[in-house]
C-alpha cells in the first residue's frame, strides 16, 4: 500500500472512530472493531479496538480517560500504569486501567515476535481514545 493510500485509511478511520493516536513508527497498529453508543449511560459509549505490536513495538506514556479492559490474543505485553508495578501478560490474561490512570508501559515483551491484544473502552462520547501524556 503507497504512503498516500495509507494516510488516507487512517484518516477516514480517525473520523470513523475518534483519534487513535497510538502512533506507527513505535510498531503499533490500531484497528478499529467496534463503536456503540450505550443508551443506559447517557453520554458514553464503548469502543473496542486491536492493537498489534511488531517485534519490539510501544506506545508512547499516554492515558485514556476511560475505563480500558484488555485481553490478550497472541504473544505477550508488559503494561504498567503510574503507581503499580510492571506486569507481562500472556494469551488469555487481562488488565485493567482506570480513567485517571497514567499508562507508563504498554509494549511487546519480545523483540522478535508479534503480540496482538483487544481492548475494550468505556469512554465519554467524542472523547479522544488516547491523550499522550508528557
Amino acid at each position: 500500500m503507497n504512503s498516500a493510500l495509507l494516510s488516507l485509511c487512517v484518516s477516514a478511520t480517525v473520523c470513523l472512530f475518534g483519534t487513535l493516536a497510538v502512533a506507527a513508527e513505535d510498531g503499533a497498529a490500531v484497528t478499529p472493531l467496534m463503536k456503540k453508543d450505550l443508551p443506559n449511560y447517557p453520554g458514553k459509549e464503548g469502543l473496542m479496538i486491536s492493537v498489534e505490536y511488531g517485534a519490539g513495538g510501544s506506545s508512547p506514556i499516554h492515558k485514556h480517560e476511560a475505563n480500558a479492559f484488555v485481553y490478550v490474543l497472541e504473544g505477550s505485553i508488559v503494561m504498567q500504569v503510574k503507581g503499580e508495578k510492571e506486569v507481562t501478560l500472556s494469551p488469555g490474561e487481562t488488565f485493567y486501567e482506570g480513567p485517571s490512570d497514567i499508562h507508563l508501559v504498554s509494549r511487546n515483551a519480545s523483540k522478535s515476535k508479534p503480540a496482538k491484544f483487544i481492548v475494550v473502552l468505556l469512554k465519554k462520547k467524542d472523547a479522544p481514545v488516547v491523550m499522550p501524556v508528557k
